[in-house]
């Protein structure tokens, strides 16, 4: 049964000995689907408004309940897939391979940093909601109300446009033949029509994502990194640790909207990283375990779909042991799902774009045109096919991850800071955006068939740049939520608030950039101008310069002070305290 409630949690493990931290195995492999367990949360006690609990700033408190057992990191497996699969088609297929193509593997160190620095983007995203069972948005929403909203309209900046669907249409019609270049849109059409009917093969939406993003996941890899074999591109893994290591290089011509989209999609990138908490509620990681699934209403399930305000633990040794090892198996989770699984298919994509574009050929300006009338012609038809499945595989997972990520993001939005409180139904909410969402990427795919004004890679530019703006403030954000709002023995520990500070500023400072370079070249404002080195930057320049860095004190001071006061207010809190925890 999917999304069932998780009987048996204290049941013996397989050796008999009654564990306090882990789940037995057989409660372990309920996890395999999105995990359930049923409380009743009207008669739960409140959290006492104390140093030990999440602070409610006055929007609804936090209902008690222990830590659910831990179960192996190989039955968790599937949040970080789905995102994953959201990557692919963007970054690691399209925007670094051409970056590298183009500019040579002297700007590789921004692929791995920014990978790297999206672990901990990701995983502080999750840990709200692993110690409160809330979504990132409602976190966002007891800092401020507006903030929900503002990620939501920049979201639908960046995801609004079906690049994927359209650019994994061009990639279809050259692979097959089946249908003229010029008739892509039919493809992109009929991908968004698929998308739509695969959420109807069953009552627990997140299951039926999940798991088709992992089929695709293994297929992406295994035929990645048989491609770099066959085409005889490995050689250009020489290359990799001189450009490993080049820090700061940039190019004097580079495009500061497509490398900034290729930092943000170093990863999944922008609204869709703001997933990864959900979906973590969703599969059930920690108090996330207590929340009804959004179901689908057209199928029907007996579980409960309300998602409630947050729920809390106290801070016992064995809860503090086992949020200890959740926040070891859910690193491990993301680490070897998603950090290995990008740094394998994205590098032996560069290298295979390093080797076939010739030198100096200028092709960030159309990825999509760069594999489809360079490399692939040169790599010989069965070596073709298997790298036209590699791209079109990308290219529907990524907009199949997309699709998942705007509808569920934004119903999450509307229900938890609307919805709930005017008793709206979520899963019906759920199925109306998705349909919406689906019908207007068809009219952007359809619209762009009658007058041909716009090309798929301009739809996947354009969201990109939202994405790399969209995450410095979420990044500030999420590192002040989880230091000012939870209680020592689950807030972040010193590491991962400087990788937060990091973040903050990395992000911040190829925003400055983008704006400026924005306001400067589209709109004529050269005052506004912004460059690599700061100092030559213009009047205006010198303006957002100072926002960033106010922004950047402001977050640290914001954290770094939470940090301090809440040092030794939880006795034993350091029972809690694991490595990068």
């Amino acid at each position: 049964m999917t999304g069932q409630s998780e009987k048996g949690a204290e049941t013996e493990s397989d050796g008999g000995v009654v564990d306090d931290v882990y789940a037995s195995a057989e409660v372990g492999e309920q996890y395999r689907d999105s995990m359930y367990r049923e409380v009743n949360y009207e008669v739960l006690e409140t959290a006492p408004d104390t140093t030990a609990y999440p602070k409610a700033d006055g929007k609804g408190g936090y209902k008690l309940t222990d830590l659910p057992k831990v179960p192996k990191v190989s039955h968790i497996v599937g949040p970080s897939a789905i995102m994953l699969g959201a990557a692919l088609g963007s970054g690691e297929t399209m925007f670094w391979p051409a970056i590298i193509a183009q500019d040579g593997w002297a700007l590789y160190w921004a692929f791995w940093v920014g990978v790297l620095t999206q672990f901990f983007i990701n995983t502080e995203l999750q840990r709200w909601a692993m110690a409160t069972g809330e979504s990132i948005f409602r976190g966002f929403d007891r800092l401020h109300g507006l903030w929900p909203w503002f990620f939501l309209f920049a979201g639908f900046v960046q995801l609004g446009w079906p690049g994927w669907a359209a650019s994994g249409g061009k990639v279809f019609a050259a692979w097959t033949g089946l249908i003229p270049l010029t008739d892509w849109w039919m493809v992109g059409l009929a991908t968004m029509v698929v998308i739509w009917l695969s959420y109807q093969a069953g009552p627990v939406v997140y299951n039926i994502i999940e798991k088709a993003q992992l089929v695709m996941m293994v297929l992406a890899i295994v035929g990645a990194v048989v491609l770099v074999f066959l085409v005889g591109s490995i050689g250009e893994l020489a290359n990799l640790p001189a450009g490993a290591v080049s820090f700061g290089t940039l190019p004097a011509d580079v495009e500061i909207a497509t490398f900034l989209g290729g930092l943000a999609y170093a990863g999944a990138g922008g609204y869709t990283n703001l997933s990864q908490g959900v979906w973590a509620r969703e599969k059930g990681f920690g108090m996330g375990i207590y929340q009804g699934r959004v179901k689908n209403p057209l199928r029907g399930d007996s579980e409960p779909e309300t998602v409630h305000d947050g729920y809390s633990f106290e801070p016992t040794e064995t809860n503090l042991k086992r949020w200890k090892a959740w926040w070891k198996v859910t690193q491990q989770e993301h680490f070897l799902t998603f950090v290995v699984g990008l740094l394998v298919i994205a590098t032996g994509a560069m290298t295979i774009t390093a080797q076939y574009v010739p030198s100096g050929q200028t092709v960030t300006g159309n990825a999509v045109s760069m594999w489809l009338n360079i490399v692939i012609p040169q790599l010989g038809s069965a070596n073709a096919f298997l790298m036209y499945m590699v791209l079109f595989i990308a290219l529907f997972s990524t907009q199949y991850a997309i699709v998942e990520a705007f509808t569920r993001n934004t119903v999450d939005i509307i229900y938890q800071v609307y919805g709930r409180e005017h008793g709206m139904n979520v899963s019906r909410v759920f199925l109306g955006a998705l349909t919406v969402f689906v019908l207007w990427g068809m009219a952007i795919i359809g619209a762009n068939a009658v007058t041909n004004i716009t090309t798929p890679w301009i739809f996947l530019v354009l969201g990109a740049a939202m994405a790399g703006v969209m995450m410095w403030p979420y990044n500030a954000l999420t590192i002040i939520l989880n230091t000012t709002r939870l209680p020592e023995h689950t807030q972040p520990g010193w590491v991962r608030v400087i990788a937060m500070w990091w973040a903050t500023g990395f992000f911040g400072y190829f925003s400055i950039l983008l704006i400026g370079d924005l306001l400067s070249s589209s709109f004529g404002l050269s005052v506004f101008s912004t460059t690599v080195d700061i100092v030559s930057s213009g009047v205006g320049g010198y303006v957002l310069w100072l926002i960033a860095l106010a922004v950047q004190v402001y977050t640290m001071y914001r954290s770094g002070q939470a940090k301090l006061e809440t040092n030794d207010t939880v006795e034993n809190a350091e029972e809690a305290a694991g490595f990068l925890a």
